[in-house]
């Protein structure tokens, strides 16, 4: 046994299975550039059977606090798990994986629910895994549960508080390796809010990674009141919240949006005044041009042709075209707690897809489904047992 992966596994959460699973890399994580969070956890083999040690944080140094101790909590739990890249097929619900142990910022949340979005998909696929968390990986960003313990460092949350959170701080950079899709997460107070009291844990669960990219995208066009916006993708997960928070939040004079012919209604439901079928319509045969074009369907292209001079193009996916750009969304309870006041006034609402939620049991239907790309909304899973 190399004594530094030892040495990198000896104080995180084991996670067990009873056959031997060939794929799990037990090799060193990789070494990445300084500007990407580097990982501090790994994968260890242990006498006859195989443990695998997966980090309940990738970016927290802080010591561990064990679980164990609550006998209300138990050792293990249900959870889905890959360990190797690829399909839909890769995915297995194992139901003897260890709950994960807390750092002394973290709580230790029983999910209740859970939502998948496309970095979801495109991490399984092995899309970014230069600078993915090492394998195996316990998925999922989005939860939304209630805190069953608290580190000793915590000071803004406590037993029984209801809560929601992006999991991982940096989406691509070196996200957890223990993720939501399990019956219990390790998660830090910093990416904590109280769940908004007039939704229900299926809605929570589809906000925080959705709803914090929408926010970080209009801030970083320095969007205003009086300004124009135009939302590429208007029915999706991340569109149907920018239309809501240009509107609601930041004052938008006027908000377009594009969707195909069936989701019109939806998204003038949700603040559009300009409802654009992608199936008839060109945007860049519009007459009008727009402050902000916020592309969440990989139009980056034509997004700049439809841009006022000195107008912002934010382009989630697909090749960007000048003077379009990117970003990768950073989790953060404060943006939530910030939002919470519009979500429980009832002016920004979640948006569920119909075809769920669906049970735990089907998470692979789930990433099935959301790979289609002709989700309304978000995808959750719920309940959680």
């Amino acid at each position: 046994m190399n004594s530094a992966l030892a040495t990198t596994t000896a104080k995180t959460p084991v996670l067990r299975r009873k056959t031997p699973l060939r794929h799990y890399s037990l090799t060193k994580s990789p070494v990445f550039p300084l500007n990407v969070v580097g990982i501090g956890s790994g994968v260890q083999l242990v006498s006859k059977k195989t443990l695998l040690r997966i980090s309940a944080s990738s970016q927290s140094s802080s010591p561990a606090v064990s679980v164990a101790a609550d006998a209300s909590i138990p050792s293990e739990m249900k959870a889905w798990v890959y360990g190797e890249y690829g399909g839909v097929d890769v995915l297995k619900l194992e139901s003897n994986i260890a709950v994960p142990e807390i750092k002394d910022d973290q709580v230790l949340i029983k999910v209740v629910a859970a939502a998948l979005n496309p970095v979801d998909a495109k991490r399984r696929q092995g899309k970014f895994k230069a600078t993915d968390s090492p394998l195996p990986t316990v998925p999922g960003y989005d939860v939304a549960g209630v805190v069953v313990k608290v580190g000793s460092g915590v000071r803004d949350f406590k037993e029984g508080d209801e809560v929601y959170a992006n999991v991982s701080e940096k989406a691509l950079e070196g996200p957890k390796q223990f993720g939501s899709l399990a019956e219990y997460t390790a998660v830090e107070e910093k990416l904590l809010a109280m769940k908004p009291k007039n939704i229900d844990f299926a809605q929570a669960a589809g906000l925080p990674l959705a709803i914090e990219t929408a926010d970080e995208g209009l801030v970083r066009t320095e969007f205003s009141a009086g300004k124009s916006i135009l939302v590429l993708n208007g029915a999706g997960g991340v569109g149907s919240l920018v239309i809501q928070l240009a509107k609601q939040v930041y004052g938008a004079s006027k908000v377009a949006a594009t969707a195909s012919t069936g989701k019109l209604e939806l998204v003038r439901s949700l603040g559009a005044d300009l409802a654009i079928d992608y199936t008839k319509e060109n945007i860049e045969d519009l007459l009008e041009k727009f402050d902000v074009v916020f592309d969440a369907i990989g139009m980056c292209d034509k997004a700049v042709k439809v841009i006022k001079e000195g107008g912002k193009v934010v382009a989630l996916t697909g090749a960007v075209t000048p003077p379009g750009f990117r970003f990768v969304v950073t989790s953060n309870g404060e943006v939530l707690k910030k939002l919470n006041p519009y979500i429980e006034s009832g002016k920004v609402k979640p948006v569920v897809d119909t075809k769920g939620p669906f049970p735990f049991s089907r998470v692979a239907d789930a990433f099935s489904y959301l790979e289609t790309n002709h989700a309304t909304g978000k995808v959750v899973v719920y309940p959680i047992p």
